[in-house]
């Protein structure tokens, strides 16, 4: 199959790698970042818009980092939504508004062509294991027509409901995910001033209830200072402005969400909106006036 990929950045290389080393054909353009070399190399083909690889495709996959990416890939000068064929299907695995996403979906719809939200979580080290577990938004027919390619690069693969319901999906996984990391960031910072061991807290904690993924993954991150992202702290931070927003149009209250997000701003405003976001435990560091690692300076 002619595959288009737009959005070939730390998710989007590998995703895109599943699905060429599948047997399917790439087509791509330059995003943020070029067409890197080893999909050029399995036989990618760089276009020089997102409308040129539209004209290729069978199927577009979007992995981008924001809503006015997702619009301007879309519908923008020289965009997808110009030169799609009459029964393509955009599959836009990006991480954006609930609401903007009913939006493109008509606005595709209205072309013939057909439209799947399927936002990811497991961040780079599941693209790269095609272990992701990808929320679906969609038709039932033409999520059952795109499966087969998101099992390429996903284990956990679920169809949730009609267009934007993927989206809602991820937000509250963000959601979820936020509070648990704000939760471990505090119980580590909590015990080390106490003058515990971190390390051992951690140990002794993943062989009870409270063992996550969050503590073992982002806890051990937390103590050795390795903050180099899988998913960065800006992006975290927008998802739960998506949160946020969507709460205030439903009336809804998430104050713990509000809290995070108030963590992570502080660390975008200290310079490392780039960090992984088990960084946000450096926001209550400075609060605490104290590390929880040794490692740390």
């Amino acid at each position: 199959m002619k595959i288009g990929f737009i959005g070939l950045g730390v998710m989007g290389r590998p995703m895109a790698g599943h699905l060429q080393a599948a047997g399917h054909a790439i087509y791509s353009c330059a995003n943020r970042t070029p067409m890197p070399d080893e999909l050029r190399k399995g036989g990618a083909v760089a276009c020089a818009t997102p409308g040129d690889v539209a004209a290729e495709a069978e199927c577009l996959f979007l992995m981008l980092p924001d809503t006015p990416d997702v619009e301007r890939v879309l519908f923008g000068a020289d965009g997808a939504a110009q030169r799609l064929k009459r029964g393509t299907i955009v599959i836009d695995m990006s991480s954006i508004d609930p609401i903007a996403t009913r939006d493109f979906a008509e606005r595709i719809e209205t072309l013939d062509c057909a439209y799947v939200d399927a936002p990811v979580s497991g961040g780079e080290v599941g693209a790269k294991n095609a272990a992701l577990t990808i929320m679906c938004g969609g038709k039932a027919d033409v999520f059952d027509t795109v499966r087969p390619l998101l099992e390429l690069m996903g284990k956990n693969v679920t169809l949730v409901g009609d267009a934007g319901a993927g989206q809602v999906t991820k937000v509250a996984n963000q959601i979820i995910v936020a509070l648990n990391i704000e939760a471990v960031s505090e119980a580590l910072v909590f015990a080390s001033k106490a003058g515990a061991d971190p390390a051992r807290v951690r140990e002794a904690l993943m062989g009870g209830f409270a063992a996550s993924r969050v503590l073992e993954v982002h806890g051990q991150r937390m103590i050795e200072r390795t903050f180099d992202p899988g998913f960065r702290i800006r992006l975290h931070q927008k998802d739960l402005n998506l949160a946020l927003s969507g709460a205030r149009s439903l009336g809804v209250s998430l104050p713990a969400t509000a809290n995070a997000q108030q963590l992570l701003s502080s660390c975008v405003a200290h310079g490392d909106a780039e960090k992984d976001h088990s960084a946000m435990v450096t926001a209550l560091e400075r609060a605490a006036n104290h590390f929880v690692s040794v490692y740390s300076s």
